[in-house]
């Protein structure tokens, strides 16, 4: 992009130096002006040579703060990461966040043209993401190279455009948080798109939805699941699929999801130096 300005962190509630907000950054791909915030594990600052894996996100300014999260519900992402980082239970990464861009989402997230919805907009999101924000934090922050240390993640939408850039793009992200994703964009596109695709490497994805979501979202998780395990991959190997009973289709909800899904991405044993 890259974006044109940074603050030490987001929110005074924020370990000082852990959280870097990249601000009003433009992009030649995608209008408008778009924030980046990038977490830091404790680690980061404790040994310069250390290197480490990245998972960017969808909708960034729902994950960290509750200034700019969604009803002012937040993931609460960094304090988790914090935690299982303490705990051994995952290696420390970089969690980049990508502010969506309001009345766009629904644009930028979707890889085709719905009939009274619009949208379409996907593969130039992913210009800017591949080409100008990836480009920007390896260049600025000492991350680990290739998909083995490389992940994308989202919710709703941003599950959908998870799933499609990850399918599109293995080489380059190989662990994928998919979290109630919108299969049901334009009758089941992603289904039909993963089951035509020729896959010859896999992503390790997390896939999940929630039992109190909206009507057939469990049919429609079930349907991406079957394709991915006819496509090879197996369930607790490279597919951790889960039905999250009662779970609901909100930032609340998946906040108490984003530990799980740390643990299978990125469990500790795969930590690098």
């Amino acid at each position: 992009m890259p974006p044109v300005s940074a603050a030490p962190s987001v929110s005074t509630i924020f370990p000082a130096g852990r959280y870097r907000k990249h601000a009003h950054g433009r992009s030649r791909f995608l209008p408008g002006e778009r924030d980046v915030i990038v977490y830091l594990p404790p680690q980061y600052g404790a040994n310069a040579a250390r290197r480490f894996p990245v998972l960017y996100m969808q909708d960034g300014q729902n994950l960290f703060d509750a200034a700019t999260a969604f009803g002012g519900t937040p993931w609460q992402m960094g304090e988790t990461a914090d935690r299982l980082i303490a705990e051994r239970a995952i290696e420390p990464l970089l969690i980049v966040g990508i502010y969506n861009m309001g009345k766009q989402r629904i644009r930028e997230y979707t890889p085709t043209r719905a009939r009274k919805l619009g949208g379409g907009g996907a593969n130039r999101y992913a210009k800017m993401l591949l080409r100008e924000i990836q480009p920007f934090i390896e260049s600025e922050y000492r991350t680990l190279p290739g998909p083995a240390h490389t992940g994308l993640g989202g919710s709703s939408l941003g599950g959908l455009v998870t799933l499609y850039l990850g399918l599109r793009h293995p080489k380059v992200f190989g662990k994928l948080g998919v979290l109630s994703p919108s299969v049901w964009w334009d009758r089941r596109w992603i289904v039909r798109y993963a089951a035509r695709a020729r896959i010859y490497v896999r992503p390790r994805i997390w896939l999940d939805t929630g039992t109190e979501e909206a009507a057939h979202t469990v049919e429609d998780a079930r349907a991406m699941r079957d394709v991915l395990a006819h496509k090879g991959w197996r369930h607790l190997h490279d597919l951790h699929y889960e039905e999250i009973e009662g779970g609901r289709h909100s930032e609340a909800a998946w906040a108490l999801r984003v530990g799980p899904m740390l643990r299978f991405l990125f469990p500790a044993h795969e930590t690098a130096v």
